[in-house]
């Protein structure tokens, strides 16, 4: 492809919204352009990325014998009713009303539309298992979208969706397609964890994130040191407590601490550590209060309480709901005499003689002791796990490390959720009627090119891995009088099936360079006049500040050799 009559255009100043490196550069390299907030036009450099990862996640998929088709972008709001996700999904879904007033969304994901597609032909086990996927447009109406293509309001994703007549058979798939994945990430040629991850509004009761390392990520991810155990934070397990209380109870008592109502103000006030303090959270459980125990240097996990409670919607309660509940202002709520449902992290067994609020202002108790004081309805894990935490894993000796990372993928064991709720239904071999069993399966396929740029850039621009860059060479044409030896080349390395992005333009060579690198095309070739007088040209790894010379006849060969042994280097077998 000859630049100069190519549609792209490069640009020195940082958009003002711009604040991860992938937003910046993918507008600056002419990639993406701004429509309105976290809505993007890929241009052609952008799209030829876009394509590439799609090609890969196709390819894979197709290798593991799922079939592709196409399901419309516009939904019935009657089959998200069904499914009762209409009333649960929230702000983010985008409703509409077509022109004789029926409601509909723009899907964000196609469980509904799926199912009852499925529903429709479907009748004997002898039709299970299959596997549909699809590579479409979604919308969530973010709040606040950010990050351009990391966390937009329209994007791309590969959808899957699988089908089975019991869990067994489903879980099989389930890890196929973990492997599956695993070999769609290590070809784009990215550096990746597989965590267990929450399945949020998507549901189900078994879920992997697939995380790309990077420093920028928005999600903290915990892992072992010594196993392969890792987790998003919000589902990282937390082991209990070993043993019981190691001091006798004391007779409890009610102080008064004025204006004191964070944990650090509590205990510094009393001289006690944080973790000697007990924090009462109230919470909203599908409309209904109740409240959290979790001690007071730890944090509430509220993935991990609205799974324990078995909720569809949770919220932190608000300040009226507080003061309502338990008589008091925010930051003196206590369990001791509280009229609500607790529930309590599984450290608070350990403790004795904590503090708690006392749900009066002003005012907290100490030499608080569980199941004298107060009883607690229900415990488990609900705490956010932190660097340093024992590993959950049975029989581990390591402790939990941190990261950071960009979910791209996420897989999930989805059950009967869907099926259960709209009549997907199958015969087994007796004629009894059972609900199919479902998993599901996604790829953010902007955000999987958004998170490479994340991790593979420097301060000249992208660096591409071989796999996903719009192009494997840029060829510079370093003045006019070199025009015969550079047709030569860019010649050569079309016959060679090089992917060649030849800069043909009448620009200076300082700005050439600067265009190629901030593009981070892998591999530079330089024709001119200087590299002519030194044997040839000049090539350059975009990794690479080593510059060789290269005999013009053997460019295109060479070029070659380099560009297989790069896409050789991502393999699928790549460990985390």
């Amino acid at each position: 492809m000859r630049l100069s009559r190519y549609h792209h255009f490069t640009y020195r100043e940082v958009p003002n919204d711009a604040v991860v490196a992938s937003h910046r550069l993918m507008i600056r390299a002419g990639f993406i352009k701004k429509v309105a907030a976290g809505i993007y036009t890929y241009m052609p450099m952008g799209l030829r990325t876009i394509r590439k990862v799609e090609a890969i996640v196709r390819e894979e998929m197709n290798r593991a014998g799922a079939v592709e088709l196409l399901m419309p972008a516009v939904c019935p709001a009657e089959l998200w009713q069904e499914s009762k996700r209409w009333q649960f999904y929230g702000p983010e879904l985008l409703r509409l009303k077509d022109r004789k007033g029926a409601d509909f969304c723009v899907g964000p994901t196609h469980e509904e539309v799926v199912t009852d597609t499925v529903r429709q032909d479907v009748r004997s086990y002898r039709q299970l298992p299959f596997h549909l996927y699809q590579i479409q447009t979604k919308f969530r109406d973010e709040a606040r979208p950010r990050f351009g293509l990391m966390r937009g309001r329209e994007f791309i994703m590969k959808d899957g969706y699988s089908f089975h007549a019991d869990d067994e058979d489903a879980k099989r798939e389930y890890w196929v397609m973990y492997e599956t994945y695993r070999r769609i990430f290590g070809r784009c040629g990215l550096k990746f964890k597989a965590v267990f991850a929450a399945t949020g509004n998507i549901g189900g009761t078994l879920s992997h994130e697939f995380q790309v390392l990077a420093d920028s990520g928005e999600d903290a991810i915990l892992s072992c040191s010594k196993c392969d155990y890792a987790a998003n934070v919000e589902k990282a397990a937390c082991l209990p407590p070993a043993g019981s209380p190691s001091e006798a109870p004391r007779g409890l008592q009610k102080v008064a601490t004025p204006g004191k109502r964070t944990v650090e103000e509590v205990t510094a006030f009393l001289g006690v550590p944080a973790a000697q303090l007990v924090k009462t959270l109230v919470y909203v459980a599908d409309g209904t209060p109740g409240a959290a125990l979790v001690r007071g240097d730890h944090e509430l996990n509220e993935a991990k309480l609205k799974s324990l409670l078995g909720c569809n919607e949770l919220s932190i309660a608000d300040d009226e709901t507080v003061t309502k509940a338990t008589g008091a202002p925010v930051g003196f709520a206590g369990p001791v005499g509280l009229k609500l449902k607790l529930v309590a992290d599984e450290t608070i067994k350990a403790m004795a003689n904590f503090v708690t609020g006392a749900n009066a202002a002003d005012a907290h108790y100490v030499n608080t002791n569980a199941g004298r004081d107060f009883n607690v309805e229900t415990s488990g894990d609900i705490r956010t796990a932190i660097p340093g935490d024992r590993c959950a894993k049975e029989g581990c000796a390591g402790v939990y490390e941190a990261h950071r990372g960009i979910e791209v993928g996420q897989v999930f064991f989805l059950g009967t959720k869907y099926s259960h709720e709209m009549h997907a239904i199958y015969l087994d071999e007796h004629g009894k009627e059972h609900p199919i069993v479902m998993g599901c399966y996604g790829i953010g396929i902007g955000r999987t090119a958004a998170a490479a740029i994340e991790q593979n850039h420097d301060a000249d621009g992208i660096v591409w891995p071989m796999p996903i860059a719009p192009f494997q060479a840029a060829l510079l044409r370093l003045g006019a009088e070199v025009k015969d030896e550079a047709e030569r080349v860019y010649r050569d390395l079309l016959d060679a099936g090089v992917e060649v992005l030849f800069d043909d333009r009448e620009e200076r060579p300082g700005v050439m360079f600067k265009d190629a690198d901030l593009v981070g095309i892998p591999v530079r070739v330089s024709v001119g006049k200087k590299s002519l007088e030194k044997g040839g040209a000049e090539l350059k790894l975009r990794r690479d500040k080593t510059v060789q010379i290269v005999p013009i006849a053997e460019v295109g060969a060479h070029v070659k050799a380099i560009v297989n042994q790069e896409l050789a280097r991502c393999r699928p077998d790549q460990p985390e």
